[in-house]
């Protein structure tokens, strides 16, 4: 017999009607009625088709998928734009590939990489596939929220000067929270050193729509700061499905030709007509509704910040560098971790994207309704009037655990051979592996780093509490390894 057990939940769960606040950004077919789309969703198995006459071919594109390609380089004002089935993560690793490559060609036969440390894993599976090592970069910390904030020029530079042969620089803006970086200055000091910048905006594909609305305002978007590749994730907060993102090249520092072996390389030899299509629907609804949909995005935002700062307990996130379309809240004053406040909203039917430490990270999209946003406030309410006021609640985020933060670079060596030992009887070893809690997908260790006691303790904490926790085998066993 069929097990149908994953058909069963989704329609179940869809049949609740659930408020999201996690991705996809699209949030929903009323969305895509809205704008005329649904016949299109109505017919996704008769379109779901191959290379035939006519649908052009997404590694040698001649006509309707170029026409495609060509909306993205115009709606990201790019050299050249891709489309990418395998989500951020294939736009991040071909860029290195490519970044890497380049470097060969100059004489640098094991190159090095300038990297965030709070980078997502498909940096590190990028690196591997390069045969690469990483240099640090630490973000600075929020203090009183615990997560990382942004990069800052000052410490890329002095990567650049510990790693001067590095093949590129790869920031995260903005980070899962909604930080982001000062692009601009960074990009200054890397094009000074002559490297390539690749920012990881997965989370910002919205970014430079939203900069267009107040263009006096300092932008957030990479696009418009210099960045050399941007990666940006449209079905994160816009909307094409899940697993479609565009990379975007803005300079000759990222060959051309090397991105698009690369991409043929990583990407699948079948790729999705579904996810291409919804990449088109996508691009079809910025061109035509681009700009009252961001301005009625933003004034929904900023009216749930406003009201939520009535709500008794309720911290919610403000940040200069944040992006604002990122809902960071905390009811640690009522006695709550992330943990806690993210099941009192799935009670309620309030889907969250994330909960770490005192803070649920609700994700907004381009398809969330003001009625989205009336609803969150309102359980808010009454999660707070259900719980008594309390001493703020000591638990550390992910960021916070990562690391103490110190600003100071530092190159790491990859393991080459690996064993699997228990987690338990790690400590002093060598990380050979990513350990990743997923969401979001920012290794807490990295390969090459020692596994530490308190470090540990955590991923056991973590497994305990039922938080996935990749690198991590059911029996509780990881790979470590040495160091030559």
């Amino acid at each position: 017999m069929t097990d149908h057990s994953l058909i069963d939940f989704l329609m179940k769960h869809q049949a609740k009607s659930p408020v999201s606040f996690h991705m996809p950004g699209h949030k929903g077919m009323a969305f895509f009625r809205r704008f005329g789309y649904g016949d299109v969703l109505d017919h996704l198995a008769d379109i779901d088709i191959t290379e035939i006459p006519g649908a052009d071919n997404l590694f040698q594109p001649e006509s309707v998928i170029a026409d495609l390609m060509e909306q993205y380089r115009c709606l990201y004002r790019s050299c050249a734009s891709y489309l990418l089935v395998g989500g951020s993560s294939a736009g991040i690793v071909a860029s290195i590939i490519a970044a890497a490559a380049k470097a060969r060609q100059a004489g640098i036969w094991k190159p090095s990489f300038i990297i965030a440390r709070n980078s997502h894993k498909s940096v590190y599976s990028g690196l591997t596939l390069a045969g690469a090592s990483p240099v640090y970069v630490r973000p600075q910390i929020l203090p009183d929220w615990g997560i990382a904030g942004p990069v800052t020029a000052q410490s890329v530079r002095r990567a650049i000067d510990q790693a001067p042969d590095a093949a590129a620089v790869i920031i995260t803006s903005p980070n899962y929270y909604g930080i982001c970086s000062d692009i601009s200055s960074i990009a200054d000091v890397c094009h000074r050193a002559d490297m390539p910048l690749i920012v990881d905006e997965a989370h910002g594909a919205h970014l430079i729509m939203m900069d267009r609305l107040h263009p006096s305002d300092p932008p957030r978007s990479a696009a418009l700061q210099g960045a050399d590749a941007v990666i940006n994730s449209t079905h994160k907060t816009l909307a094409s499905f899940t697993q479609s993102a565009v990379l975007n090249l803005y300079s000759d520092r990222i060959d051309l030709k090397e991105a698009e072996y690369a991409l043929e390389m990583i990407q699948s030899s079948s790729p999705s007509y579904l996810l291409m299509t919804s990449l088109a629907m996508n691009a079809a609804v910025l061109e035509e509704h681009g700009q009252e949909l961001m301005e009625q995005w933003k004034e929904d935002v900023l009216w749930f910040r406003s009201a939520a700062q009535a709500v008794p307990g309720l911290g919610i996130l403000e940040d200069p560098f944040l992006d604002q379309t990122k809902l960071d809240l905390d009811m640690s004053g009522r006695g709550l971790t992330g943990m806690g406040l993210q099941d009192e909203l799935m009670k309620r039917n309030i889907y969250p994207e994330l909960a770490s430490g005192n803070i649920v990270m609700c994700l907004t999209g381009i398809g969330n309704v003001r009625e989205d946003y009336e609803y969150l406030l309102k359980a808010l309410k009454e999660i707070a009037g259900s719980f008594t006021d309390s001493e703020r609640t000591e638990n550390a985020s992910l960021d916070d655990e990562i690391d103490e933060m110190d600003s100071l670079p530092e190159r790491t060596t990859l393991p080459l051979q690996s064993e699997e030992i228990p987690l338990a009887a790690s400590a002093g070893r060598i990380c050979a592996r990513p350990i990743v809690p997923y969401p979001p997908g920012i290794p807490l260790v990295c390969p090459g780093e020692v596994l530490e006691f308190q470090v540990i303790r955590r991923i056991e904490h973590m497994l305990d509490r039922g938080e996935s926790v990749m690198g991590v085998s059911l029996e509780r066993e990881i790979l470590v390894g040495e160091v030559k």
